[in-house]
Order: structure tokens, then C-alpha cells, then sequence
């Protein structure tokens, strides 16, 4: 072995004179040491990389002290309190060893890398390979630290040469806004971009965001997740599995199913973009809407929210189910409209285009529809017809139902208003039209009158005590007020004169019995899955 050791704050090209070669292994004059003992502390063997290429050995500045060892043939260097310099970049130990054949250095105690003006590594222990410039820190707590942010974690291995640090163990980042913690991460010091993996949360006062992957771009601020996600903001909550954030404007947009659930609503889809400053949010794809105060739920292919109006707009495929006591109201358009009153939880609702309505005890279709939740007011537009499981068929120029306890208590038809009711006894059509009929329901939505104001005109049969038919009553009356009971007319009375006649059964013609206008539409009564968009 042969060792030379120097003194305190030495520099080693100032020690020409004061190197002793002990055991005769080889002799150097003054001359010959002026020669080579830069090769000694620079360049004693030139180490190569895989292109043949040599790199320049890590450079002492500075030492406390310092013995250069030779061992089996390998050089090193033994360097106490020492700063070494390579590549721009400055290392600092209490104690490092340097392999000159390798080109590697092992530190311990108080480890510090200083590159350029931003990038500061310490730690307890480093091992440098400089043919690579890749730096292994470790320690109870080691620290990497540019301008504006700083990761600590136990592990970090830092590519100098790329600017690139990784750690695989549990590490914290923090920034003037931010504190993000994972189990591993990757940071790119050129970039300033992080990829954190395994039980990743970012905290920032606005909001808490977690999830499995996570590429967060520090200068733009928007950050990529992949995996099981969660934001949580005091507005609200958003779940999702792959999409971006931005920590500064609070947009999110999400690619695969998504939820975003604050106190007033979840929005659903396949695809969403939330604004989390106004938490209005866009969905594609099977769009759920669920306003919880008034258990109402909007569906269809696209969807938008403005929170702050309470305003839903969904379409393509589009229907809401609204929850009143045990039954549901379903109702099918092409648009829908949604308009929340916050003060008092109340919803009005609005169809456009193709309207279909479905409910137990009643369907309808027409072109468009409003429904008010606070005074439970169905408003029919523009050919509307309704039709009950008690065998009527209601058509005008619009319809207004009105719901007490959500069964249907009176429905007023105003122009051209046709009413039909089917006679299962004679297994025919009682029928009544005028400008404005108001038709009122007792429980179990069974008809029981029918008041017709303005042109008036009615057919109906007459049955006997012993439900036998006695004829059909052809009546016209500018207003008349007819009585149902099992949807049979029971008595009617008119105001004015009435014009009308009894026709026997054997004399009643084909085209006595229906009045103009008369169609009876049954087949196209809507289904709940075809208003629902199950079935064509």
C-alpha cells in the first residue's frame, strides 16, 4: 500500500515539495514531480466511457486533509472536510473518498451539491459517479432545493447531467403554494415538472387533491392524474380517473367517468370540464345531473351547470325523473331545461322538442313542456295529448295539469279541446269538445267532471238501471257540465239552449258516433322505457 498524507487546507498542487515515496515503490525527482503530480490529483488514470471518450476526474478545491491511497493497483483519494468541483457543480463532506480509476466518490457527513445558483442537494451520505455525473444522496433527511420549492425525502438520485431527480422512497415538495407528498416522484430541475406515483396528495389551501399518478407542471401549474383521483374544494368534491388540473385557475377536466358532488347537485359523464372557481361544469356522455333538495335527476348525452344560476341545460337523449312521494314523474325532450330557486329548494323544469311524459296514473306527448315544483303545475304546449290507465284521452292547443298531493286534481284544455273517455261496458267512445274544458279527477285519477265553456258538442251513451244501453246522445251547447262514474256520463246539464238528440242503438250510424275531429291515439301513448330512451 502506499499512502501519502498532507496537511490542513492543503491544495494539492502546492505540495510538490513535500511528497515523501515510502517503501521505495517507485522514485520521483523534483523535475519528474513537477511533471506528473498534476496527473496524480487530476487525471491519475483516465477513466473512459463506453464511447472510448475520456472525462476529466472530479476536481479538490479545498481539504482539511488529504491522503492519496494505492491499493491492489486502484488510486483513491481520502479527503476530509473537502469541496470538490466538477462540471460547474460543487460537492461538499466531512469526509469523501475518491476512486480515481472509477471516477466515483463516497461522502459522508454534512453532504451538500451546489449547482449553478438554484440547485442545492444535502443530505448525510453521497455517492457521485462523475463519468455520469449521476448523484446518489441519502440520509435521515435529504433535501433538494431550487428558488421556489423544496423536496424532501430520505433517497433522492439526481442526474446532474440532465437535471433530473428521482426518489423511491416516501417525499414531500413544497412550494409557495403547494405541499405534495407520494412514495416516489421524479422532478425535472430543467422543466420543473413532477411526476409523483403511489398514494400522491397535493394540498393547497383552495383544495385537497389525491390520486395514484400525478404529472404536475410547476410553471404552468397544471397538473395530469392518472388512477383513482379526488379534488376536494370547500364547494365540493370531484372523482375521477384521468384528466388535468390547474392549481392557479381551478379548471379541471376530466377524460373517463367522472363525479363532481358539492351540496346542491352531482354532475356525472364520461367526460367533464368543472371550473372550480364557479364550480359550472360541462359533461359528455351518459350526463347524470341529481339536484338533491328536490330528488329531481336530468340525464342525456350533454350537459351543462351553472351553479350559480341553479340552470341546467341536457340534451341528446335527454329525459329527468323527479321523485314525489313514492311515484316518479319522467319526462323526455330533446332539450332540457332546468331552473333552481335556492331560496325555497323549488325546481321549474322545461321540455323543448319532442316532449314525452310519463307517469303511473298518466302519459302525455307534446312539443314542448314546464313543470313548476312549487305549485306542481304541468304546463302541455303546441298538440298535446294525455292519456290515463282509466281509459281517457285529453288533446288541445295546451293543457295545464294541476297535482295536489302528486295525483292529477284538474286539468284545464284551452282551444280546440277534445276529450275521450273509452265505455268498457258498451265498448265505445264517450266524447266531449269544445274552446275550454276544465276536467276535474277524484282519487285514484278517475275522472269525474267535465265543464266545457264555448262550443260545446258531446257523445255520449245513455245506460239504463240495468247498464244496458239505451242509445247515444248527440248534444251541442255553448257550455255543459257533464258528471262521470266509472267514465259513463252520469248526468249532464247545459247552460243555454242545447241542441240535441237520442239515437236508439239499432239506428246509430258509424258516423254518429264519433264527433269531428274524434281520433282515439292509444297506441301512441308513451311507455316509461320508451320515454326513457330504453326502447325506440
Amino acid at each position: 500500500m502506499n499512502i501519502k498524507k498532507y496537511s490542513k487546507n492543503c491544495n494539492p498542487f502546492k505540495l510538490l515539495r513535500v511528497i515523501h515515496i515510502k517503501h521505495n515503490i517507485f522514485k520521483l525527482t523534483f523535475f519528474s514531480l513537477l511533471i506528473f503530480t498534476p496527473y496524480l490529483f487530476a487525471q491519475k488514470v483516465l477513466p473512459k466511457t463506453q464511447g472510448g471518450q475520456t472525462d476529466d476526474l472530479v476536481e479538490i478545491l479545498k481539504s482539511d486533509e488529504l491522503e492519496i491511497i494505492n491499493e491492489n493497483g486502484v488510486d483513491s483519494r481520502r479527503v476530509t472536510n473537502g469541496i470538490f468541483k466538477h462540471k460547474g457543480a460543487l460537492l461538499y463532506s466531512r469526509l469523501a473518498i475518491q476512486n480515481i480509476n472509477t471516477n466515483v466518490i463516497e461522502a459522508f457527513g454534512n453532504v451538500k451539491i451546489v449547482q449553478g445558483d438554484t440547485i442545492i442537494v444535502t443530505g448525510d451520505t453521497l455517492f457521485y459517479y462523475g463519468n455520469t455525473r449521476l448523484a446518489i444522496v441519502s440520509g435521515r433527511k435529504t433535501v433538494l432545493k431550487d428558488r421556489k420549492r423544496t423536496l424532501t425525502t430520505r433517497k433522492i438520485e439526481y442526474d446532474m447531467a440532465n437535471g433530473i431527480a428521482n426518489y423511491k422512497v416516501p417525499g414531500k415538495t413544497v412550494d409557495e403554494e403547494n405541499v405534495l407528498t407520494s412514495k416516489e416522484g421524479i422532478y425535472n430541475t430543467t422543466t420543473k415538472e413532477f411526476t409523483y406515483y403511489k398514494s400522491v396528495k397535493l394540498v393547497n389551501k383552495k383544495y385537497t387533491l389525491t390520486t395514484d399518478t400525478l404529472l404536475y407542471n410547476s410553471i404552468t401549474k397544471w397538473s395530469y392524474f392518472n388512477g383513482a383521483t379526488k379534488i376536494v374544494n370547500k364547494d365540493g368534491v370531484v372523482v375521477g380517473t384521468k384528466g388535468q388540473y390547474n392549481t392557479e385557475s381551478a379548471e379541471s377536466s376530466f377524460h373517463r367517468r367522472t363525479t363532481v358532488d358539492n351540496e346542491t347537485y352531482t354532475l356525472t359523464a364520461d367526460s367533464l370540464v368543472v371550473d372550480g372557481k364557479s364550480n359550472n361544469g360541462q359533461g359528455k356522455g351518459n350526463v347524470v345531473i341529481v339536484a338533491k333538495k328536490d330528488k329531481t335527476v336530468l340525464n342525456g348525452d350533454e350537459g351543462f351547470y351553472w351553479k350559480s344560476e341553479g340552470y341546467s341545460k341536457i340534451y341528446g337523449h335527454a329525459f329527468v325523473r323527479n321523485v314525489v312521494s313514492e311515484d316518479t314523474l319522467y319526462i323526455r325532450a330533446d332539450t332540457l331545461y332546468s331552473y333552481e330557486n335556492a331560496k325555497d329548494s323549488t325546481r321549474k323544469l322545461i321540455g323543448n322538442k319532442n316532449v314525452y311524459i310519463y307517469k303511473s296514473d298518466f302519459q302525455g306527448k307534446c312539443d314542448s313542456i314546464s313543470y313548476n315544483t312549487a305549485d306542481s303545475i304541468i304546463r302541455f304546449f303546441r298538440q298535446p295529448i294525455l292519456w290515463s290507465d282509466q281509459h281517457y284521452q285529453m288533446e288541445a292547443d295546451s293543457i295545464t295539469a294541476f297535482l295536489v298531493n302528486n295525483e292529477i286534481n284538474r286539468m284545464l284544455l284551452k282551444g280546440k279541446s277534445f276529450v275521450i273517455t273509452e265505455d268498457t261496458l258498451v265498448k265505445q267512445f264517450n266524447q266531449v269538445k269544445g274552446r275550454t274544458i276544465n276536467a276535474y279527477f277524484e282519487t285514484g285519477n278517475k275522472l269525474k267532471q267535465v265543464l266545457v265553456d264555448g262550443n260545446g258538442e258531446s257523445a255520449y251513451y245513455a245506460i239504463d238501471d240495468k247498464n244496458k244501453s239505451i242509445g247515444l246522445n248527440r248534444v251541442e251547447c255553448g257550455r255543459m257540465n257533464l258528471l262521470f262514474v266509472d267514465n259513463r256520463v252520469q248526468k249532464i246539464s247545459f247552460v243555454g239552449k242545447p241542441d240535441g238528440k237520442l239515437i236508439p242503438p239499432s239506428k246509430i250510424k258509424p258516423a254518429e258516433r264519433q264527433l269531428d275531429g274524434f281520433n282515439w291515439r292509444i297506441t301512441e301513448k308513451p311507455t316509461k322505457n320508451k320515454t326513457i330512451w330504453a326502447e325506440l
